[in-house]
């Protein structure tokens, strides 16, 4: 026995399972079927077509056949029957024992489920009954306890409406539809009304589409009345869908095995939601359900439609319903995809069905700017080589218009996609000719503008190149054992051999472009394949010509194209085969190819309406002529941004639709366009501006409920405030209450409660209560709250605090949040000391104390949270007794910052006022911005103003000080918990001060102090600019603190439109030294500007305007424009130049160098205003002064150049520049030294700055290595090279901007290492230039030399070879060391000495000379160091 507690009212009420049907009515329905399909077959075989057949022999022959296969079937029908009957028993017991069985096992788990859960309510069920009992003999008005419930149901099905109602005397029921009396005497085959135990069914059978109304019952005793009512909506089956209720099926129907189970209730859990794709994208639908009870083979069927059409699964869709879920998976968005999905859980007992909208926006272009992709392709019409293709266009609302599309065709199994159009088509329908008969084709469409081609639209359903009319031709007959007979016209029409013209030849298609044509085949027809042709006239030319010479059409559809424009045309039809060609079909009326449709007018009124906090209903009057139209496109912009975005992207056929995914709070109007196959019509006319807001409802219920305080005769209760005001303040609250253990509701309050806080008064004490509370706003009362906890009404007495209540959370942010409560109403024995905040994670047990020391204040910064994680909160009150009563928990809150979140900021407005600002486009009518400081409602109007316009308030200061530091909050009702905090501090407090003190006092910003500048004639100029200067603005100028007025001394003058200000004195003078000031005003604005000249600073400018005025004068005569300058030519010439200006015939021009005149061959023409002096080949020796002068009657000037020094430098440079653009490449000279590199330029002069380099180290000039120069080249002689010497050299020469560079690479240059300059003969060191040695000493010269082969030696004295004895002696050791000794000079040996040492390759000879000194004497002075130098011998020199 089940434990569930039971309403009194439905003790006798028994509920019967009608599911033992199912099983037995499936197999009775099973042998239906059988029988069915022999009668059908023996009905096929009488079938009266066959009597009228040509052939009566062939018709005996089948009819004989029939006839026999008939008998045949019956007997083994007959046989098969017992046989079968005794399986279809034995099945049926043991299907029927296994459902019976798993019902049970269904019932006894949801039964088991239901205990569970009704538990905690048995005591109150009861109650209720006890309740009941007593108050049944209480005289009482009706009163209704159970509702009546609105139904949506399919066509035929019953439907059984029901309510209960109590009172004394019993109430009597009178039912209604549509507020008319229904009474089931007049129509007892539809109504049946019962009334048992208080409650009241109306059942209405076989329910049609007349009977969806709205039905109430009225419940009426002596002491008063009651009524409920509700709707009953009936919905039609389309086509083949409609289904048979089993309890009106004739006996022997089939029935399927999806027959679903009656008492299933389905309630959805997870919805999808309105959902926004892009092509090509994968999508998946899910909604998950609880089924109850959930059989496994008897579930409800779920199906899925958009825009009200069935959706099977296919390419695109894949369908999935199982374990609670049911989903529809998009393999590959397109736009034929968006629509209204509606997924309906399809039961016997009735329907649950839940709807949204699935957008799906246009993939990226493959070129920028291109259209979308078309949708919605069709074909029609489809015969043996012609089909004919329509589409949907795509929205082109930011892209530039369609100019036509392309169609493309694609044999089925095949990859390969061919343009079936050359040019363009400018409607959405073609007729694609050329088919091959019995192949399969699918086609795709693109769309064209000017930039470009769209990306093809899903393919269309394969369709058969095949004739239609040919399956009619044709019977088949089946017979026993699978065999089947085939009896084709073609047969019964005898033999025939040209074929008849075709008939009835009409124009089943016309447009601007082409006819298509249709006639019916020949009859008879024969039996050898057909082909036709076509012939056209136009109207009043009286020939005919053939449009299909080249092309056999196979199809009675033809499409003509190359049609003038304007003209009107006949056709007729031949029809042939391989006999020959009918005769000619009658003419058709006359054609005139033109549109039929033509561009849709503009939709009309748009009207925008609040709908959510993110969606906007739209509504328009249809067009005046709306016949074709493919349907409706929107658009819509924010308001002044004049960017259009598409709503849709599938034409919709209403006109009225919801736009969704717009910005809350945000301002948006819309248009419409409607679109046929030729095109889009103008775009509507733009709605009226709407905010994006929720549309006004009455308010969400409010929830909390808690227990403040308790006297034992009344209770303080509080309670949140709804967290959605339904789009209109809240007005305020009604409570109710009931003790445990009564069933009714009493009202506590007849007006409304304007707070979240109210005292129950009149409670009985010590019994138990519970109440609920209701909000109110102008729409009406919303949903009640969920009762509260059962209060006791019993005194408080504790010592500790009550509970805290009203907690809040604001200022959600990724790690920290802020707690906000009020002070409860009980403080206990003591002033309460302060609160303690609790928190933890959901799912978890342990509480963490946020603050280690009670907070004071009533709000806390809760930190050090994990974003992403969900927590509740709770507040502890604290005295000197302890810690009191916990507060209510909170909502879960999900700690991470909303998307978009935005803070409150500060600023100073055009006034100087300081304020706070804060924006929420979250924002409704309703909405409330409560600014706070310290997170306290601020009310001082005093110190604070605050204005709120739409979604933005701002609190302003209005005498601000340092007590205006601190914490500002704000918060704003019914959003999702929108609000921000914002610290003022010294810093920022002091920036809004002198932000604020800038605008109350301002000045005129200046684009420049006051300057002054020197004019042409030695006037000064004092001026000043602002950034700008009203007409009323005005100025003074001060010198030496008195103020100067315009005058001829002082010329002041002013240009707002610049802000300029200026004033020109005409004569500056020594008295003119002093302060200059310049005061400005501009209505409040003022700003002054002053400039001192005194001392250094005035004797510059006053030096500055004599000069100024003195050349003003000497530009009154001949006079040089531009004073001597120098310049370079390319021919590296030096040029001294001048400018001369109002010169005469009379003005002599003369040049001098150093005060001496220079003759020049060629008088300068001075009308030119250009003098030249040229100096080739510069050296110092053109050093000096260089003049020019001018003079005739009128004045004398002069202009004068000192050449030398820098300037002489910088001409230098620049000729180098010059001569080093010219610079040949490195060139090598053998000469009898070693090798010499030359360069060759233009000019070269030694004080050119150059550079030579060997392996990028640079080279000084020295005896290995000499630099030198000609007036043409440069070079770099290289002594004696060697290995060593081989490498890159580089001559670099520096301009006066760049340098140059040329360079050589002598690594090997063998040729020019030379055997004569390295192997020859030589003295390699060791002998002085000069030696001074007394009489009677030894002189010993020695010195190495070097050669290969070995040198001969010989010495000289005097250039004259000497002889040796024993005063001179020679010696040569190793081949290499050479020595003479002189054996006790005397005078005599003075003298030049001279060592020559030679080989085959030439030698060197070495000189030292001799000085030989008396004992007593001074030695004479020598250099010391100095080594001789030896002198070259070539090869070819004798000894």
């Amino acid at each position: 026995m089940s434990s569930v507690a039971m309403p009194f009212y439905q003790r006798r009420h028994k509920h019967f399972d009608q599911s033992y049907r199912n099983i037995q009515t499936r197999y009775v329905l099973e042998e239906y079927a059988a029988r069915k399909a022999a009668s059908r077959q023996a009905a096929y075989y009488e079938s009266p077509g066959l009597g009228k057949t040509t052939c009566r022999l062939c018709a005996r022959r089948a009819r004989t056949l029939a006839h026999e296969a008939i008998q045949e079937s019956r007997k083994r029908t007959h046989e098969q029957k017992s046989h079968a009957s005794e399986e279809k028993r034995i099945r049926f017991a043991s299907e029927l024992s296994a459902l019976e069985k798993e019902i049970h096992t269904a019932r006894h788990r949801a039964r088991e489920h239901l205990d569970r859960l009704a538990i905690q309510r048995m005591v109150e069920e009861n109650m209720a009954l006890e309740r009941h009992a007593v108050e049944e003999s209480v005289s009482r008005a009706p009163e209704i306890l159970v509702r009546l419930r609105s139904h949506t149901v399919w066509e035929k099905m019953s439907v059984s409406l029901c309510f209960t109602v109590q009172g004394f005397p019993t109430p009597v029921v009178q039912w209604y539809k549509n507020e008319e009396l229904i009474t089931p005497a007049s129509d007892p085959a539809k109504y049946r009304i019962e009334s048992k135990y208080g409650v009241h069914v109306l059942h209405i059978n076989r329910a049609d589409f007349d009977d969806s109304a709205t039905y109430s019952a009225v419940a009426t005793n002596v002491h008063g009345q009651a009524s409920t009512n509700c709707a009953v909506i009936v919905r039609r089956f389309r086509g083949d869908e409609e289904p048979h209720p089993a309890g009106i099926m004739p006996f022997h129907l089939p029935l399927s095995y999806d027959v679903c189970f009656t008492h299933i209730d389905v309630q959805f859990l997870e919805k999808f939601g309105v959902t926004f794709g892009t092509e090509g994208e994968t999508l998946t639908l899910k909604c998950s359900m609880l089924i109850t009870p959930d059989l496994k083979r008897l579930r409800p069927r779920a199906e899925w439609y958009r825009d009200d059409v069935l959706i099977k699964d296919s390419k695109w869709t894949k369908l999935y319903f199982g374990e609670g879920q049911a989903a529809l998976s998009f393999t590959h968005l397109n736009k034929d995809d968006e629509g209204l999905y509606t997924l309906r859980m399809v039961t016997k007992g009735g329907v649950s069905e839940y709807s949204a909208y699935l957008f799906v926006r246009d993939a990226d272009a493959l070129i920028a700017g291109a259209p979308g992709a078309p949708m919605d392709v069709k074909c029609h019409d489809a015969n043996r080589d012609y089909v004919i293709v329509t589409w949907k266009p795509p929205n082109t609302t930011s892209e530039s218009p369609v100019i036509g599309y392309f169609v493309d065709k694609c044999e089925v199994g095949l990859e390969n996609w061919v343009q079936c159009n050359d040019a363009p088509v400018k409607i959405c329908k073609y007729p694609v000719t050329g088919l091959y008969e019995g192949r399969s084709y699918i086609f795709r469409v693109r769309a064209v503008n000017s930039a470009g081609i769209s990306r093809p639209s899903r393919v269309s359903e394969p369709v058969a190149a095949l004739d239609p009319v040919d399956l009619e031709r044709t019977q088949t007959i089946h017979v026993d054992e699978g065999r089947k007979i085939v009896i084709s016209k073609d047969d019964l029409e005898g033999d025939i051999q040209i074929p008849g013209p075709p008939t009835n030849v009409q124009a089943s298609e016309i447009s601007k472009t082409y006819v298509v044509l249709s006639w019916d085949p020949p009859v008879p027809r024969g039996r050898e394949p057909l082909t036709y042709f076509i012939e056209k006239s136009m109207v009043g030319s009286g020939s005919w010509q053939r449009v299909n010479a080249q092309v056999a059409v196979k199809s009675p559809r033809y499409a003509v194209f190359d049609l003038a424009e304007g003209k009107s045309y006949v056709f007729r039809v031949l029809s042939a085969n391989k006999h020959g060609i009918s005769d000619p079909s009658e003419i058709t009326q006359p054609i005139q190819p033109q549109d039929t449709i033509v561009v849709p007018s503009a939709p009309g009124r748009v009207v925008a309406t609040r709908n959510t906090k993110t969606s906007v209903v739209v509504q328009w009057d249809k067009p005046k002529h709306e016949e074709d139209l493919y349907g409706y496109y929107i658009d819509y912009s924010v308001m002044g941004s004049n960017r259009w975005e598409p709503s849709n992207h599938k034409p919709i056929k209403y006109n009225r639709f919801v736009v969704h995914g717009l910005e809350t709070g945000e301002q948006y109007v819309f248009r419409v366009k409607a679109v046929n196959a030729v095109g889009f019509s103008e775009n509507s006319q733009e709605s009226e501006a709407i905010t994006v807001q929720a549309a006004l409802t009455c308010p969400s219920y409010p929830h909390g409920i808690t227990l403040l305080n308790c006297d034992g005769h009344s209770m303080t209760l509080g309670w949140k405030a709804p967290k959605y005001s339904g789009g209109s303040p809240i007005l305020g609250y009604y409570m109710d209450k009931r003790e445990a253990n009564h069933q009714n509701w009493h009202e506590v309050n007849s007006s409304l409660i304007t707070r979240t806080i109210y005292t129950v008064e009149d409670l009985t004490e010590d019994a138990f209560y519970e109440f609920k509370v209701a909000a109110a706003n102008l729409v009406g009362i919303g949903q009640p709250s969920d009762p509260s906890e059962h209060f006791k009404c019993k005194a408080w007495t504790m010592p500790e605090p009550g509970p805290a209540y009203d907690l809040t959370v604001c200022e959600v942010r990724n790690t920290s949040l802020v707690l906000l409560w009020k002070a409860p109403v009980y403080e206990g024995k003591s002033p309460i000391t302060g609160y303690l905040v609790d928190y933890k994670e959901v799912d978890t047990e342990d509480w963490i104390t946020a603050n280690e020391k009670p907070t004071s204040k009533r709000y806390f910064k809760v930190t050090d949270l994990h974003e992403g994680h969900t927590y509740v909160f709770k507040v502890r009150a604290v005295n000197d007794a302890g810690v009191g009563k916990s507060s209510e928990i909170s909502e879960p809150v999900l700690v991470e910052a909303r998307p978009g979140t935005k803070e409150i900021f500060s600023g100073v407005d055009d006034e100087g006022n300081i304020f706070l600002a804060f924006e929420c486009k979250e924002a409704t009518d309703a909405s409330h911005f409560a600014w706070g400081k310290s997170y306290e409602e601020i009310d001082d109007s005093d110190k604070f103003k605050i204005e709120t316009e739409g979604n933005h308030s701002k609190l302003y200061f209005k005498n601000p000080d340092k007590s205006d530091l601190g914490t500002y909050s704000i918060s704003v009702s019914d959003t999702d918990g929108v609000s921000s905090s914002f610290v003022m501090d010294d810093e920022e407090f002091e920036r809004l001060m002198t932000l604020s003190n800038e605008i109350k006092n301002p000045t005129i910003p200046l684009k420049s102090e006051l300057a002054y500048e020197v004019l042409e004639k030695g006037e000064v100029r004092f001026w000043i600019q602002a950034e700008s200067l009203s007409p009323d603005s005005t100025f003074r100028f001060v010198i030496n603190d008195k103020e100067v007025e315009n005058s001829d001394r002082y010329k002041i003058n002013c240009d707002r439109s610049n802000g300029i200000i200026e004033m020109v004195m005409d004569r500056f003078t020594i008295d003119n030294e002093g302060t200059y000031t310049v005061q400005i005003q501009d209505g409040k604005a003022k700003n002054q500007s002053s400039l001192v000249l005194i001392g250094d600073a005035f004797k510059a400018v006053l030096a500055e305007s004599e000069l100024q005025r003195k050349e003003f004068l000497r530009k009154q005569g001949p006079h040089f424009s531009e004073f001597l300058y120098w310049k370079v030519t390319e021919e590296c010439e030096v040029l001294l130049a001048c400018k001369v200006a109002n010169t005469k015939k009379e003005t002599v021009f003369k040049w001098y160098k150093d005060g001496s005149g220079i003759d020049v061959d060629e008088v300068p023409d001075l009308q030119k205003g250009e003098c030249h002096l040229s100096i080739s080949r510069l050296s110092r020796k053109d050093e000096g002064v260089y003049k020019a002068t001018l003079s005739d009657d009128r004045g004398h000037d002069v202009s004068a150049l000192e050449l030398s020094g820098k300037v002489y430098d910088d001409i230098i440079l620049a000729l180098s520049g010059v001569s080093g653009k010219s610079a040949s490449p490195l060139k090598i000279l053998c000469t009898e030294e070693g090798i010499r590199l030359q360069c060759f330029l233009k000019y070269y002069n030694e004080e050119m700055k150059v550079n030579w380099s060997h392996r990028e180290s640079k080279i000084s000039s020295g005896e290995k290595m000499k630099i030198g120069g000609g007036e043409d080249v440069a070079w770099l002689q290289i002594s004696e090279p060697t290995e060593k010497d081989k490498g890159n050299y580089t001559f670099e020469i520096f301009g006066d901007k760049e340098s140059y560079k040329r360079t050589l690479d002598l690594s090997g240059q063998g040729i020019f290492i030379r055997p004569d300059l390295y192997d020859r003969g030589k003295v390699i060191g060791g002998l002085p230039d000069v030696v001074t040695i007394m009489d009677g000493k030894t002189l010993n010269l020695t010195c190495t030399v070097f050669g290969n082969p070995d040198p001969e030696v010989v010495w000289f004295k005097n250039d004259k070879a000497f002889e040796l004895n024993e005063h001179y002696a020679f010696s040569l050791e190793q081949g290499k060391y050479a020595s003479l000794t002189i054996k006790g000079v005397t005078s005599e040996d003075s003298g030049k000495y001279s060592i020559h040492v030679k080989n085959k390759y030439g030698g060197e000879t070495v000189d030292v000379t001799v000085s030989v000194y008396k004992h007593g004497e001074t030695m004479p002075e020598i250099k010391p160091g100095q080594l001789a130098k030896p002198r070259r011998i070539p090869p070819s020199e004798e000894v």
